[in-house]
């Protein structure tokens, strides 16, 4: 299968779903076992839940307790299900009732052109019979940038609708939609496109998806052994390759690769389990979140500025990633999701094991520890994890009209905004809260300072309060900041040193333009220009002197290598003059 097709196949649409009441005569009426931490019901009770989609209504009713013996513990509880939680059914809730099944394509084009927008969905978009539904699949898809097939579109729509609609239920039997194999063939998508190196067994990406002559069909033969692991709960995780990369403050961060197998059935989970948590994340948290990006993150803290909250907590956590509690973790999980075998899976990948490479002669030795807390930054997985576990600061800062403070998070990066004074109580509230929740704040890092006397930077942006030029009043000044700057000079030093010289001029200048194009489009927001000028003035003569090194110094360098010759004949990327000025000086 060719790495193109992934993202486009589907299931056969012959072949019931696994989960169809089509399949209830040929095969065992429950998939998974009671001993894996699901709750034991009447026959009358599981029947009717299995056609009513997979959705548990408990509310949350049961205590912590209760949820901490099934997650912490792994003990299985000896209380029987309540009535409400053996599922729901059609009549009472409509769009909500193909929750975790999938009917015939008849039934579902019914359902689907019937269904009314419900409230507090994420976009309001009109009904088709390809079922676009709220619209929040298609952000998912753009997020991804991978065209998911219509079923798994379908599928994370109804989840996302019932999560959207009932805060307090919880899901159960997700973990067949996992073997799918049109859910599996867009994981290994999303999987391909993001690439990576190896993990522990050193099977690259590319030994999958690309299939030389004579290898028709390796690639679905192995999400077919894949998917058989999954459906008779044969699969294990393999443990973490743990590599480290360097920090501009010259540290190293810890990151954790699992296996190509593991990294595809994350995105498997990933397909699943976003829809239902993403109907709770907080508007204000911007990170790895479909239709949210920096920019929205950027206009959120320009917004509470220009509203008078001077006073701001530029926050930084120690090692957030590699800190987070497994056990209140998955307390949170299961808040959610009750089907034992997918906190099982999930709690699997949180402990698996970590290799790394020792330091020594002979190019060290391997050694294995075992994972007591944190989740591998590197996971597919972990964003959504770690999105999970700040996702009720969150709400405590920003939905508690008394503090009257704004809190905007990207990731583990996140800024709170109050009125002046009110900046020091918070500081230390935000310190206890963390303190909970076994995270620390980094002391060195962490500032309280009022931006109409000192800056921040956030998401690589400098962020000030200044006076216009008149002195008639005062805006919110975002540009690139200093750092940000300075790595994009390093990397094209990279590109144009005496190294390079032998390379050929077609193979550099792209490699360069692809550079400064993602750099633009990144920090083209806000107040940029005067850095965008200042920095493509040095790329032009860094560029200058490279071509006049590699072509023997000529005379007339400037004359030779102007920046109209630079633009038209080398094709440079123009980082501060370009676009629609650029077609207009052409005509």
């Amino acid at each position: 299968m060719s790495r193109a097709s992934i993202g486009q196949a589907g299931r056969n649409e012959d072949e019931p779903h696994q989960m169809s009441v089509e399949r209830d005569s040929t095969r065992k009426p429950n998939l998974y076992p009671v001993d894996k931490g699901c709750k034991e019901s009447s026959r009358k009770q599981s029947e009717t839940a299995h056609r009513s989609g997979g959705v548990s209504a408990d509310g949350m009713s049961g205590s912590d307790d209760r949820v901490n013996q099934e997650i912490c513990l792994g003990a299985r509880s000896k209380e029987e299900q309540p009535e409400a939680q053996a599922g729901l059914t059609g009549e009472a809730h409509g769009a909500g009732t193909e929750v975790g099944v999938s009917h015939s394509s008849v039934e579902a084009r019914d359902s689907t052109s019937r269904a009314e927008p419900r409230r507090g969905t994420c976009v309001q978009a009109q009904q088709s019979g390809e079922g676009h539904g709220d619209g929040w699949e298609s952000l998912l898809s753009e997020w991804t940038q991978i065209r998911t097939p219509a079923k798994v579109r379908k599928l994370q729509r109804a989840l996302y609708r019932k999560a959207k609609e009932e805060p307090r239920y919880r899901f159960w039997s997700l973990y067949g939609e996992l073997s799918r194999m049109d859910i599996l063939q867009t994981a290994l998508a999303m999987v391909a496109r993001n690439g990576g190196c190896a993990g522990v067994d050193g099977v690259e990406v590319e030994e999958v998806v690309v299939e030389q002559k004579g290898q028709e069909g390796k690639t679905e033969a192995w999400l077919k052994a894949l998917a058989e692991e999954l459906k008779t709960q044969r699969y294990r995780p393999s443990p973490v390759l743990r590599v480290y990369i360097p920090k501009a403050d010259g540290k190293k961060r810890p990151l954790g690769i699992p296996t190509v197998k593991d990294r595809v059935v994350q995105a498997a989970a990933v397909l699943v389990l976003m829809p239902i948590f993403e109907a709770d994340m907080h508007e204000h948290s911007y990170a790895y979140r479909p239709g949210r990006n920096a920019h929205q993150a950027m206009d959120a803290i320009k917004k509470a500025i220009e509203g008078g909250q001077f006073e701001i907590i530029d926050a930084d956590l120690s090692g957030y990633f590699d800190t987070i509690p497994h056990c209140k973790l998955m307390k949170l999980v299961a808040r959610r999701i009750s089907d034992g075998s997918m906190l099982k899976l999930i709690r699997s990948w949180l402990r698996a094991p970590i290799e790394e490479r020792t330091t020594g002669r002979g190019g060290g030795q391997w050694r294995r520890t075992a994972n007591r807390q944190g989740t591998p930054q590197g996971g597919v997985i972990s964003p959504l994890l770690a999105n999970l576990y700040l996702d009720r600061l969150d709400k405590e800062v920003n939905d508690r009209k008394e503090l009257k403070a704004r809190m905007v998070r990207y990731a583990d990066d996140f800024v709170i905004l109050s009125r002046p004074g009110q900046g020091a109580a918070l500081l230390e509230r935000l310190k206890r809260w963390l303190s909970a929740r076994e995270l620390t704040l980094n002391e060195q890092k962490t500032r309280l300072v009022d931006i109409r006397q000192e800056g921040i930077k956030f998401l690589g942006f400098s962020v000030s309060w200044r006076q216009n030029r008149s002195k008639w009043w005062a805006y919110v000044h975002v540009e690139p900041h200093s750092t940000s700057q300075q790595k994009l000079r390093n990397g094209v030093k990279e590109l144009l040193n005496h190294w390079t010289m032998r390379r050929a001029e077609n193979e550099v200048v792209p490699a360069l333009n692809r550079k400064i194009k993602g750099w633009k489009g990144y920090f083209r927001y806000g107040n940029p220009s005067h850095v965008m000028g200042k920095t493509e003035y040095w790329l032009q003569n860094k560029l200058r002197k490279w071509l006049w090194k590699r072509h023997g110094k000529p005379a007339g360098m400037y004359e030779r290598y102007s920046n109209e010759a630079l633009r038209q004949r080398w094709g440079l990327f123009p980082l501060a003059w370009g676009g629609s000025a650029q077609l207009k000086a052409a005509r």
